[in-house]
């Protein structure tokens, strides 16, 4: 699956805008702190993105709710 892949509904970001795709995904990760970055959470939600890119499939929708609950964990202050 490419990486444009769309995912079936945007993830919505708290200060506005939207992702959209996997690599917009990866790319907000990747614009993370690297402490940040380091955190189990978004480990877990890259894991998937990958997964997602390489095979497709169901992992589509493991890499959306991975990077929610990650962006959720955030906004808890975990």
């Amino acid at each position: 699956m490419p990486w444009s892949a769309p995912f079936d509904e945007p993830i919505p970001l708290r200060g506005g805008g939207s992702l959209t795709t996997l690599q917009g995904a990866a790319d907000h990760i990747m614009k993370l702190p690297a402490n940040v970055q380091q955190q189990e959470r978004w480990q877990i939600a890259v894991e998937n993105l990958i997964k997602a890119a390489e095979i497709g499939g169901g992992w589509l929708m493991f890499a959306r709710i991975g990077v929610m609950r990650a962006l959720k964990g955030d906004r808890q202050g975990c």
